[in-house]
């Protein structure tokens, strides 16, 4: 690549395969500085990808531009707005009916602005982009934060909030902190029970839930070779669950494979003429190595409530008795865009036909999400799906489902404790199924299928016996399945809507009694004037994922109603005053509200507010809506011990101030009857720590510093109001 040319000279060193794609990308090659960890890049992603509840923000965002037309291919897809009921065809049927109005907005405005347009049922957008856009050295950003998925094939794919694609569907430079380089070497050889989410799932112990932040993690040695190209994709995925920036593998035969099956051979054919370029340099540096052999590792199981509490699935059983954890499995869940490939359904339909054969079925509830249409298809006419569903499986619509929430459960009441074990790849409280009594566990789907047949956390598939109908034991074979089908795949139904050459009569509509749909309004400018005497909103005690901050589920229907979804504003969040998710104190009354009601009535005050948050505050997904809802309600300012990547940003966007404290210890000193005051805004400089004042009731003050993250661009946000505020300045100034 040109770019890297320009570039070699000056650093003078071999290249990781992610230096080598990101520097690639770079706006500027020449004069753009790179320091792992330090500096900001100005890069030019190849295409943006956006899926249904994030892509309403993002047009609305876009519309608000002005502009006439992407400036780079980009696509959305209808995946999170289907809601797991009675089965595929009848959600999907309902959901369409439902979702009419925002589908409506979504397929004009990607036909009026030049999007394409997955309709639903298509198939949820990380496994679309893998069958289609993903290939050996493309950078593209998605508005979803397990985007990284693209990394099986070779790409740099990176999770990101809506305002960051309007950025790079306008044509401007996108900019990201340098990142540091996670090597992961992998040696042996997958076999048996083993599967690649256990990579994942042994790298998220290792490294835990912020680990990888700042890093892409990049997987070498020996060891590559024996993983499918969707099995790495699948320890890609899961890779936003560590903070990992993203995860890719080098380019290599099993990619090549997977490029020939889904009709692009031609690409495959230009990897191989330039893989030099889509491989690591020997010698390459690496800012920490982990090393994993293949071998000797096990099946894993990761939970509950955090998808980093790695065991092996031997001792799970043991330990969930120890904690007081339900051990009885209510329902198995396989599929979701972690694992739903051809060959994840595969090995699942092998476990199933052992039970099969000994007159066995799934003891707990179990159901079955295909990927994509394409995958529902091929398993349909291959046969895997009716095994899955003799074996008492319930084939749901190709969609994300239950993985977010979109589940009417009715097997249990709200409150009731009990285990469900998945293939996903995030089991925060409540996220599949709104109870705060669900203990999600997540593993590879062959385990899942293993232990739904068991019905028990209790049974180990290495080592434990069944008992047939027949009364006599026996035991499952590890399982064994191709990893893409001998015949070519069969594409089902074709759910694609290109955009027209000539959009010029193209309306879109958004109605101003809408409740799903409402248009933006800019936020406001900063003032010019130092933060005083702000109230403090809620003081968080413990974990704060964006599902806590703006949580899915019920309220995905408003995810294009900015005012709507507010009313969902960290009504998860643990306020550390009485222990209680939803139950602050309104600081001018005295009396305890439901947190989105409290910061209305400060808004309606015209007091501005901030959030005190713990560590690794919005990790998780990437809806900048748990940015936006904060600016909306009066928020100015979050400061925590440390944030997740993508939400940090997606709070500078919309022109807050996401702070953390120089020492952690400082949280303790806040108090959330205290008032907070940040000075010294008029000399906001990068690199420069903020001074913050707490006011206590007694009349006491103490001062402590902020740090921040802030280059001078984003300063400029800060300042206009938010970037979109920030891009129309700069647009009125060239014309």
């Amino acid at each position: 690549d040109s770019d890297t040319n320009i570039l070699l000279p000056r650093l003078d060193r071999p290249l990781t395969l992610s230096e080598k794609i990101v520097y690639g990308h770079l706006d500027d090659p020449a004069k753009q500085e790179i320091e792992r960890g330090k500096t900001y890049l100005r890069l030019r992603p190849d295409r943006v990808a956006m899926q249904d509840a994030t892509a309403q923000m993002a047009m609305l965002q876009f519309i608000s531009s002005g502009l006439p037309k992407v400036a780079v291919p980009s696509t959305i897809h209808c995946d999170h707005l289907i809601e797991a009921q009675l089965g595929g065809e009848k959600d999907l049927r309902r959901a369409k009916d439902i979702n009419q109005e925002v589908y409506n907005f979504l397929a004009t405005a990607g036909a009026k602005y030049g999007v394409g347009f997955w309709k639903p049922g298509s198939g949820i957008i990380h496994q679309i982009i893998l069958e289609n856009y993903s290939y050996p050295g493309v950078m593209l950003i998605g508005t979803d934060s397990h985007t990284p998925n693209g990394g099986g094939l070779g790409g740099i794919c990176i999770g990101v909030g809506g305002a960051d694609a309007v950025d790079v569907m306008a044509g401007i430079p996108w900019e990201l902190k340098c990142p540091k380089v996670i090597g992961v070497k992998l040696t042996g050889k997958l076999s048996g029970w083993s599967s690649p989410k256990d990579v994942i799932l042994k790298v998220a112990g290792i490294l835990t839930v912020k680990g990888g932040t700042g890093a892409i993690i990049e997987y070498h040695g020996p060891g590559v070779d024996s993983i499918s190209c969707t099995g790495m994709a699948t320890i890609c995925n899961m890779g936003a669950e560590i903070g990992a920036t993203t995860s890719v593998f080098p380019y290599n035969a099993r990619m090549k494979k997977y490029l020939g099956k889904t009709g692009r051979a031609d690409i495959a054919a230009l990897a191989d003429e330039f893989q030099q370029h889509l491989v690591p340099d020997s010698g390459c540096q690496y800012d920490q190595v982990i090393e994993i052999n293949l071998s000797e590792l096990k099946p894993h199981i990761n939970g509950p409530f955090t998808p980093d509490l790695a065991h092996p699935v031997s001792d799970i059983g043991a330990v969930a008795e120890k904690e007081g954890w339900p051990v009885d499995i209510r329902v198995g869940l396989i599929g979701s865009c972690t694992n739903s490939s051809y060959e994840d359904m595969g090995r699942s339909a092998a476990v199933a036909k052992q039970a099969l054969a000994h007159g066995l079925k799934c003891k707990s509830k179990f159901t079955i999400t295909p990927g994509s249409e394409q995958i529902r298809a091929t398993i349909e006419r291959d046969g895997y799906a009716q095994i899955l569903r003799d074996v008492g499986g319930l084939v749901l619509a190709n969609a994300c489902g239950p993985c977010i929430g979109q589940w009417d459960r009715k097997d249990i009441k709200k409150g009731e404790k009990n285990t469900i074990v998945t293939s996903y790849n995030r089991n925060f409280t409540g996220r599949n199924d709104a109870n705060p009594e669900t203990h999600a566990f997540v593993t590879s789907p062959e385990i899942v299928t293993a232990l739904s047949i068991a019905g028990t956390l209790k049974f180990n598939p290495e080592t434990d016996y069944l008992t047939g109908a027949d009364g006599k034991k026996f035991k499952l074979e590890a399982p064994d399945a191709d990893e893409l089908p001998k015949l070519d795949f069969d594409p089902g139904q074709d759910t694609y809507q290109y955009p027209p050459k000539d959009a010029s009569g193209q309306h879109v509509d958004v109605s101003p009694t809408s409740q799903r749909l409402q248009l933006l309004e800019p936020f406001d400018k900063w003032d010019g004037k130092d933060l005083e005497d702000m109230l403090i909103l809620i003081k968080v005690k413990g974990k704060c994922t964006t599902d806590h901050i703006s949580a899915a589920g019920p309220w995905l229907k408003f995810r294009g109603h900015l005012d709507n979804i507010s009313n969902n504003l960290l009504i998860g969040a643990i306020n550390i005053e009485n222990g209680k998710a939803n139950s602050v104190r309104n600081a001018l009354t005295q009396e305890f509200g439901p947190v989105p009601d409290t910061a209305r009535y400060y808004k309606k005050m015209g007091v501005k507010w901030a959030v005190i948050g713990d560590e690794n505050y919005g990790e998780g997904s990437s809806r900048e809506h748990a940015a936006l809802e904060p600016r909306h309600l009066g928020g100015r300012v979050i400061i925590t011990k440390s944030f997740a990547r993508i939400h940090e940003t997606n709070l500078k966007k919309q022109g807050l101030l996401p702070l953390t404290f120089a020492d952690p210890a400082d949280y303790n000193k806040i108090h959330p009857v205290d008032k907070l005051s940040i000075v010294g805004l008029a000399d906001f400089t990068p690199g420069k720590p903020l001074k913050c004042i707490i006011k206590h009731p007694n009349g006491s003050q103490e001062t402590i510093m902020l740090n921040h993250t802030f280059n001078e661009s984003q300063i400029e946000w800060f300042q206009a109001g938010s970037a979109l505020n920030r891009m129309k300045e700069l647009q009125q100034k060239s014309s």
